[in-house]
């Protein structure tokens, strides 16, 4: 037998945010079955950014799932990240093309210059540097992501140019 959210008891939030309405109700949508826990996962990380043990607790509360498998979902996908991300973020691929063609170059220039390992967020909050095992653009290599947005054919100089202009807040 199915169960419905009206037979199950209300789970409080973690606080009072009421962002907590938004993952509320892509729970709601799914009827509060473990089956949404990736969904689930999305909305939170969309409305705050990053999933803290808070966030697992109350989603797995929610949906009835285990916290081992919530952890598991969150730390398997890359999407997922468990802290806050800083205010622009760059993911350079290490994907086999791109790491034969200067990806760890590009790595290497940016936490030089940053003071940061890949992984990490300047302590301004400015910016976070991650890496990606294939962002799927091959052709482009090496490729970098820099707010959403695709650069390919990459060199270290252009990644920190791209970076000296997050900092002087004219780059967006």
């Amino acid at each position: 037998m199915l169960t419905t959210a009206i037979d199950r008891p209300k789970i409080a939030p973690p606080s009072e945010d009421k962002r907590w309405r938004i993952v509320e109700g892509a729970m709601r949508r799914h009827g509060y079955q473990p089956y949404a826990l990736i969904e689930t996962l999305h909305t939170v990380q969309e409305t705050f950014g990053y999933i803290d043990e808070d966030a697992m607790r109350f989603v797995a509360q929610s949906l009835k799932v285990p916290l081992s498998q919530v952890y598991g979902v969150v730390t398997f996908y890359h999407f997922f990240t468990l802290k806050p991300q800083g205010e622009h973020i760059c993911v350079v691929c290490l994907g086999t093309a791109c790491y034969i063609k200067g990806a760890p170059q590009i790595l290497e220039a940016i936490e030089r210059t940053c003071g940061i390992k890949t992984g990490e967020t300047t302590k301004d909050g400015k910016l976070s540097l991650l890496a990606a095992r294939c962002l799927g653009a091959c052709g482009l290599a090496p490729v970098a992501v820099f707010d959403k947005q695709v650069v390919g054919k990459l060199t270290p100089k252009e990644a920190l140019e791209q970076i000296r202009r997050w900092e002087n807040d004219d780059g967006r």
